[in-house]
């Protein structure tokens, strides 16, 4: 599959159809091409690919499980609204997890797993001087997904990424805001003190990373009301 500008896709046709459509949908929506609220015609869909109903159907089935659109029968299918007390449990969730995560990484350091985390680090920091906020996003997610799969709980990382498409909206339109620079600097400090075997100070800076996100979560209610839903339940989160 080939996305390209101006919403354009060319499908591989050796390969299932509908995960293709699903991912080109999602990429759309994560990156706010896509903003809260936009309908998606499914009709249109159909003709522009030359699609029967079912991949098309199924594709849709994807997302809506995903949480990433809203399905009125009859009517019309919606991007979902960024829904704040969804994301506030996303977060507080992974929060928790990571810094359990963290601690048990720094409990035998090994080099692989440092070289990784540096490696998945020093991408961030390509797309910080790139500035390219998405491709940022994309990065940022694979340095904590490489947490979750040398801490041997990748199917956890999995089960949370179903729900995720909240949290992570929230934060790429908050990422201006937030500094790319903080984030690089913070995923270093996080890495040092595995490197170092220091667990209750990777936990910490682990912790201190994700400090911010209830508030970057009540700035894009306050900066885009209409992208959002639920507005309060953001703001309950503990820092």
């Amino acid at each position: 599959m080939d996305s390209r500008p101006g919403g354009r896709l060319s499908l591989d046709r050796t390969r299932h159809i509908a995960p293709q459509i699903a991912d080109y949908l999602r990429e759309q929506i994560m990156s706010i091409e896509l903003v809260p609220g936009t309908p998606i015609s499914r009709a249109a869909l159909q003709q522009q690919f030359g699609l029967s109903q079912t991949p098309v159907r199924d594709a849709l089935q994807k997302l809506e499980e995903e949480g990433l659109i809203t399905v009125y029968p009859q009517h019309a299918t919606l991007v979902s609204k960024i829904d704040m007390s969804l994301s506030r449990q996303i977060h507080f969730m992974r929060r928790a997890i990571e810094s359990d995560a963290v601690r048990l990484l720094a409990e035998k350091p090994q080099p692989e797993i440092i070289r990784a985390l540096r490696t998945a680090n020093e991408n961030l920091s390509i797309m910080r001087d790139r500035n390219d906020a998405p491709e940022f996003q994309k990065a940022d997610k694979a340095f904590h997904r490489t947490i979750f799969d040398h801490a041997r709980i990748l199917d956890v990382w999995q089960i949370l990424q179903r729900k995720s498409g909240h949290l992570d909206r929230v934060r790429l339109l908050a990422l201006p805001s937030l500094g790319m620079s903080r984030v690089v600097r913070l995923h270093d400090q996080i890495v040092d003190c595995i490197e170092g075997g220091d667990g209750e100070a990777a936990a910490a800076a682990m912790r201190e990373h994700m400090s911010r996100t209830p508030k970057m979560g009540e700035m894009v209610a306050e900066i885009h009301p209409e992208y959002v839903e639920n507005a309060s339940g953001m703001a309950r989160s503990a820092t």
